[in-house]
């Protein structure tokens, strides 16, 4: 029996996109997508990276999928057997949702909260929010978990165990990894003026402040590298902080700018250790992109897959903020590169899209 599933999400999203192709194909299930805008057609300005981005990967190929102005969305809602949304904070997904309860159709809700990026805050404001979202919970009969963290968020808001479904927040891991060659990893070395033997500390994302690169790169500078040579601190990305990193650095720092998803892959391979010093950061798909290419991964404990995929033994889960603490595990976490790496895909290999359509169907048969 085929169950007509209608997906409700912001935007066409590059980590996304692989997956929904794959539940398209599934026999059992009848995807139709629905985005509230879409721009990544054609070119536009990132406001996070600070420059003009279009993606070289194909964002809405391979399954059904229209703009939120092109339908009816409650025809649309009472053609479906369930509703998937990503997130409850615009108008079209609280109109979904009333919509939904008024066709008795069940909602499953996916999200990225969890307390350290979305924290409640101070009374009223944690009271009202806590109101808001008991509202917004009770008209979904199930949660679909992208993490642990994520997971605990949703019952701490009062949603029961029972109805919370693993749907981890994954990669299309055989992309990256089957793009993460040797030979990729030279020729971004190469690119880069970087010796083929020389070691790389790498940072990739949006250089704005709640992300940090400011303070990877002071742990780097002021870490005790001891009798060996320090290794290439390599930032990939841009946005409003590179100027001022750029005056910081000095030597042996290397900007490589804003990289297109094709090209990460080499970049991954070519590092030794992957950074995200972020704070109040809800996932960090660049950490399960860096360990599907076989690179060990250093998060701060304020980046919610450090608490599923980063340990001692594929990196360091380090205290955001804290500068020094990072210098110290530097030298030894560079020393063990290799050895992180290869746990580090070991363990994201079990994270993947095949996990992710488990989890959609197993709170499928739930609901229906």
């Amino acid at each position: 029996m085929t169950t007509r599933l209608l997906y409700l999400v912001s935007h066409p999203i590059q980590y996304q996109a692989p997956l929904l192709r794959l539940i398209a194909r599934d026999p059992g299930i009848l995807l139709s997508v629905v985005f509230e805008q879409d721009f990544s057609s054609g070119r536009y300005r990132d406001a996070g990276f600070g420059v003009d981005v279009e993606w070289d990967v194909p964002l809405r190929d391979g399954y059904e999928s229209k703009l939120a102005s092109e339908i009816d969305l409650a025809k649309l809602l009472r053609e479906s057997d369930a509703i998937w949304m990503h997130g409850w904070e615009s108008r079209l997904m609280r109109d979904a949702l009333g919509l939904a309860d008024q066709a008795r159709r069940p909602v499953l809700m996916r999200g990225e909260n969890w307390a350290g990026a979305m924290p409640d805050g101070g009374v009223p404001r944690r009271w009202l929010k806590r109101l808001y979202l008991r509202r917004i919970f009770g008209r979904c009969r199930a949660f679909l978990a992208v993490g642990s963290r994520n997971r605990a968020y949703y019952e701490d808001h009062g949603v029961a165990p029972d109805s919370i479904f693993d749907m981890p927040y994954a990669i299309d891991n055989d992309y990256f990894a089957q793009r993460a060659t040797p030979q990729a990893a030279l020729a971004v070395k190469s690119r880069h003026g970087i010796a083929a033997d020389r070691k790389i500390l790498l940072y990739a994302g949006k250089l704005t402040a709640r992300k940090h690169a400011d303070h990877l790169l002071t742990a780097w500078r002021t870490a005790a590298w001891g009798d060996g040579e320090r290794p290439i601190l390599l930032i990939v990305g841009d946005g409003e902080l590179r100027p001022a990193l750029e005056r910081a650095a000095g030597p042996d720092v290397v900007f490589a700018g804003f990289r297109n998803q094709s090209e990460m892959p080499a970049y991954y391979a070519a590092a030794d250790l992957f950074a995200l010093t972020a704070e109040r950061e809800p996932w960090g798909l660049a950490v399960n992109e860096a360990m599907a290419c076989g690179t060990g991964v250093i998060a701060s404990d304020q980046v919610g897959a450090a608490y599923d995929l980063v340990d001692s033994e594929t990196g360091f889960r380090s205290v955001a903020g804290d500068i020094a603490g990072l210098a110290r595990a530097l030298p030894e976490l560079i020393g063990r590169s290799e050895e992180l790496g290869r746990a580090a895909h070991a363990r994201v290999a079990r994270w993947d899209f095949r996990a992710d359509i488990d989890g959609l169907k197993t709170a499928l048969d739930a609901v229906l």
